[in-house]
């Protein structure tokens, strides 16, 4: 049995929990979530806390294996419309940098051309400066595949580093060719 599917999950102030079926609508400060809970999982809602219950085993497959997952997954959606996640990404090299144009971001990274990239619905990439960068959301799947497709414009190269990483992200650098003698 899974330990992270026992413990309790507690429900802060201000946010509520639906359970219709098998669909948990949650809803907070910063927005509204919804999740489709996996065969095999229940709800035991009180108060202010929430248990995930798992099935006993033989009667659905695999419901150990979702049930730690389930739980982890009900726990971001209610921190996200209670808190919200944040990824932070810095830009490295020289003439590299990014401005914000209303919701969409512009890009300069060493092209011949400029980059534009507008994130989706509910997310926000906000330019702190002209080479620190936030995304921020109520979904931690949803803000962290921003925050990737935002580095995928130019990963950190191995030689000199340069390009857009995660804020504590470490780029390995390799030692470039020795001359001949």
């Amino acid at each position: 049995m899974s330990r992270i599917g026992k413990k309790i999950i507690q429900i802060p102030g201000g946010v509520t929990v639906n359970v219709q079926g098998r669909i948990v609508d949650v809803k907070g400060p910063l927005g509204s979530d919804s999740l489709q809970l996996m065969n095999g999982v229940q709800l035991k809602i009180e108060e202010n806390s929430i248990e995930v219950l798992s099935a006993a085993p033989g009667e659905v497959e695999k419901a150990g294996a979702v049930h730690g997952l389930s739980r982890a997954l009900l726990a971001n959606v209610i921190k996200g419309v209670s808190q919200g996640f944040e990824k932070d990404l810095e830009i490295v090299g020289v003439g590299y940098r990014a401005t914000q144009q209303n919701d969409s971001v512009v890009f300069q990274l060493g092209y011949s051309h400029s980059i534009t990239f507008t994130p989706p619905e509910g997310i926000k990439v906000e330019v702190l400066d002209p080479t620190k960068l936030k995304v921020k959301g109520i979904n931690k799947q949803i803000v962290g595949q921003v925050a990737a497709n935002i580095r995928d414009l130019r990963p950190p190269e191995p030689y000199k580093g340069k390009g857009i990483r995660y804020k504590d992200e470490r780029v390995r650098k390799k030692a470039g060719k020795t001359g001949k003698k």
